[in-house]
């Protein structure tokens, strides 16, 4: 076994575990054990899992972006005090200070990344246990002869095997077919998952940060990645990409309208919600139940006083 082969080791027998657990589900609730639909079905079984398991990662994911956000304003200060030092000694007193400020806070840009950098070693181990199947090759844990070879022969819609790839297929057109789809569906769902965040959940500040401008510049390299990386992908694992970037999108949806970064679009809006569902209840808002309206002040008019009558007063 070559060092790739031991690290994923202990990730391939995990993912065969999880497949060959939801494979006993549904064949216990009536699916034939060699059907496509099984295996399918057992893939989004593992893209349930895996992303739950990675809820954690996804929370300290965004107080990550919460805290890059409170401390752009010092970021900006540090980028501005050496703008226009392209000395070795500046630079490296730059990144010190940087690295100081993402210290002091526990933050770092990294930690937004993470959800996605855990997924690539699963990626790579479902990638690994799909290949070795369509070869007709037993899994390192429960994927056992028969079930490998089920697994192998597994296909999507009926049509096109699980295991092919666009370069690799046997001359199955239905695979190019069904692979460009989901490279597009693939690249489509990854660029509104990040389009709905960058448009509608970051402030006015931190559109202004250079930190911006680098994940703009993201948003449209990363579906090209997709784009020329999913041709060498079997289709199983371009379909448990496709589910997991769905639930990306979902679970993005209701992070945004109900816990949106404060001062951005997404913010107001929820705040125009909240406030609209309060005018239809009657309830009246707090500032304004707070607000003391004051009267006006009742002035008594002054009768005009003579200058004797004035004399008489200031003589007493």
């Amino acid at each position: 076994m070559d060092f790739f082969g031991l690290i994923l080791w202990p990730i391939k027998w995990a993912i065969e575990a999880i497949l060959v657990g939801f494979h006993s589900l549904f064949t216990a609730l009536g699916l034939q054990s060699e059907a496509g639909l099984t295996w399918v079905l057992s893939i989004a079984g593992l893209v349930v899992v895996v992303r739950a398991a990675l809820i954690p990662l996804f929370v300290r994911q965004i107080k990550s972006q919460r805290k890059m956000l409170e401390i752009a304003p010092d970021l900006k200060k540090i980028q501005d005090k050496y703008k226009g030092k392209r000395d070795q000694f500046s630079r490296e007193a730059m990144s010190r200070e940087t690295m100081a400020l993402y210290g002091k806070h526990k933050t770092s840009p990294f930690a937004s990344c993470l959800p996605i950098l855990v997924q690539m070693p699963i990626f790579f181990g479902l990638f690994s246990v799909l290949n070795n199947s369509f070869n007709r090759l037993t899994g390192v844990g429960l994927l056992n002869e028969q079930l490998s070879q089920e697994f192998g022969r597994a296909t999507l819609f009926g049509i096109a095997p699980l295991g092919a790839t666009m370069v690799n297929n046997d001359g199955n057109a239905w695979v190019i077919v069904i692979a460009a789809i989901l490279i597009v569906l693939m690249t489509a769902s990854q660029f509104i998952t990040q389009l709905q965040i960058m448009s509608k959940n970051q402030s006015a500040e931190m559109k202004a940060s250079p930190m911006y401008r680098q994940q703009r510049i993201l948003l449209y390299v990363l579906p090209v990645v997709f784009l020329f990386s999913g041709i060498a992908f079997p289709l199983g694992v371009m379909f448990y990409w496709f589910v997991s970037n769905i639930w990306t999108m979902v679970q993005q949806f209701i992070v945004i309208r109900n816990m949106p970064t404060p001062g951005s679009e997404a913010a107001l809006a929820r705040e125009a919600r909240l406030a609209k569902k309060r005018q239809k209840k009657g309830i009246v808002d707090e500032e304004i139940e707070g607000t003391v309206i004051e009267e006006p002040k009742k002035t008594q008019r002054q009768q005009p006083v003579s200058k004797n009558r004035a004399k008489k007063k200031g003589g007493r």
